[in-house]
């Protein structure tokens, strides 16, 4: 992986968006930072998109999408977008499954919560569950004392016994029914909010995170980018990012942010004829 100082002023100057993963890459030890908040806020003013991907539920992110500095949210691991216009006070909410399909995974969802419970000492469901619309979220770390990695592992084979999709977070074991991930809606989410072909022109975002299921960004993203604790999940994720901040967490996308924002600002285009 490189610096993200590597990251040249020409790419910088070229982006159009940054996706950004939540906990533990803007957030620090559970709580989002002044000096991260405000990065978002500067990445917006210099004419970037800011979209933040997370595992984290709906009831979240229907507050992210109306009052941070973004253009959208995209939640659960991708199993919906929300987008809000300002000009017009109207929510655009998407999602990948209808609302009788939702219903019925999160019946099924529940009966898998107790098989868990039961069989993995020391987990939890997340205290943020109830307001989940589509995933189960089992926490491993966050409200609960730190599980092995053989708990974490043994928690990711009882969803995928059922059927179902698990993902490892910083935090939560998320677990859900359904072909779809964070890069699935991210490109959705291209195509009816940004009115861009994400495949043609991916090299004009860059991606921030720092956990195992970020590694389908990581993998499409030409432009990743993890903060330095991507380095503890060595060896368990399958793809890398390209590039990588000297600081952890939310200080380390603090670091993204400064290097694009300046980048943007002196690029200077090479002279034509």
């Amino acid at each position: 992986m490189l610096a993200i100082s590597a990251l040249s002023d020409e790419t910088a100057h070229n982006l159009l968006g940054v996706f950004t993963d939540i906990d533990d890459t803007l957030t620090t030890d559970g709580r989002l930072h002044a000096a991260a908040y405000a990065a978002l806020e500067r990445l917006e003013r210099c004419g970037l998109a800011v979209v933040p991907i997370t595992g984290r539920p709906a009831g979240w992110c229907d507050m992210i999408a109306r009052f941070w500095p973004v253009a959208g949210v995209i939640g659960e691991n991708g199993a919906f977008y929300f987008s809000y216009d300002r000009a017009t006070r109207k929510m655009m909410r998407r999602f990948m499954a209808g609302e009788d399909e939702r219903r019925e995974n999160r019946e099924r969802l529940a009966d898998l919560a107790s098989a868990i419970l039961a069989a993995v000492p020391g987990s939890a469901v997340s205290a943020d569950q109830l307001y989940r619309e589509t995933d189960l979220a089992i926490d491993y770390c966050e409200d609960v004392s730190p599980l092995p990695d053989r708990s974490v592992d043994k928690i990711v084979a009882l969803f995928k016994a059922e059927g179902a999709v698990a993902k490892v977070s910083s935090i939560h074991v998320n677990g859900w029914f359904g072909a779809y991930d964070k890069l699935v809606m991210s490109r959705r989410f291209a195509a009816e909010v940004l009115d861009v072909d994400l495949d043609a022109d991916e090299s004009r975002f860059i991606f921030c995170g720092d956990s195992p299921n970020d590694a389908p960004m990581f993998k499409f993203f030409s432009n990743a980018c993890g903060v330095a604790n991507v380095h503890k999940y060595a060896g368990r994720i399958t793809s890398n990012p390209t590039y990588v901040t000297k600081a952890q967490a939310g200080e380390g996308f603090v670091e993204l942010a400064d290097h694009l924002v300046r980048a943007r600002a002196s690029f200077v285009p090479a002279a034509k004829g």
